[in-house]
C-alpha cells in the first residue's frame, strides 16, 4: 500500500514540477521580444559591411543624424512590397539608412538592389541571423528606428508602409 502511495505522490509532484517550469518559461522575458527596447539605448553590435568588409560596430555610428536600421532579405517578398518607401526615405537628409541583410547570399542581395535600387547609407551582413536576435528581430523585415542619442524610437514589425513613412518623415524631421 505505501509504495502505491509513494508512486502517487512521485506522479503528483513531477505533474506539478513539469508544469511549473512551464508557466515560469511562459512569464519569462524572451531576447527576441523588443517591446522593452524601447526609449533605450541600442546594444553593443558588430556586422560587417557589405561593400568594405569592415566590422561596423555601436561606437562607429553617426550621432548627428537618425538611423533606420532595415532587416530585410532579398528572397523576402514583402521586403520588395515595402522597397519604394525606403527608397523615399533615403531622401530624407537628417535619416540615415542601416540595411541588415537577413540569411541571404550576398549575390541575390546587389542583384536585389541593382534592380530595385539601393536605399541603404550602409549594407551590413548578418548571415547567421544571431545579431538580428540580438536587436530583438524575429521576422523580416523589420525595421527600428533610432535617434541621435542611439535610443530606440519605435520599431516597425512587417513591411514599411505608407503610413509609417509619414510617421517616420514626422519624427525626423520635426
Amino acid at each position: 500500500m505505501s509504495k502505491i502511495n509513494f508512486t502517487a505522490y512521485f506522479i503528483l509532484l513531477l505533474i506539478i514540477f513539469v508544469f511549473m517550469i512551464f508557466f515560469f518559461g511562459l512569464k519569462n522575458n524572451q531576447k527576441y521580444d523588443t517591446r522593452d527596447n524601447v526609449g533605450k539605448q541600442i546594444s553593443e553590435f558588430e556586422l560587417t559591411s557589405v561593400k568594405s568588409n569592415n566590422i561596423l560596430t555601436k561606437s562607429d555610428l553617426d550621432k548627428s543624424n537618425f538611423k533606420l536600421f532595415n532587416f530585410w532579405a532579398s528572397w523576402c517578398p514583402p521586403c520588395k512590397d515595402e522597397h519604394p518607401f525606403l527608397m523615399k526615405l533615403n531622401k530624407i537628409d537628417k535619416l540615415k539608412i542601416y540595411g541588415i541583410n537577413f540569411k541571404d547570399d550576398t549575390k541575390s542581395a546587389k542583384k536585389f538592389l541593382v534592380n530595385l535600387g539601393d536605399p541603404y547609407d550602409h549594407l551590413l551582413l548578418d548571415e547567421t541571423g544571431k545579431s538580428s536576435v540580438d536587436f530583438g528581430i524575429y521576422g523580416i523585415p523589420e525595421s527600428i528606428l533610432i535617434d541621435k542619442n542611439l535610443i530606440i524610437i519605435k520599431r516597425y514589425i512587417g513591411p514599411i508602409n505608407n503610413k509609417d513613412y509619414e510617421e517616420i518623415n514626422s519624427l525626423v524631421t520635426k
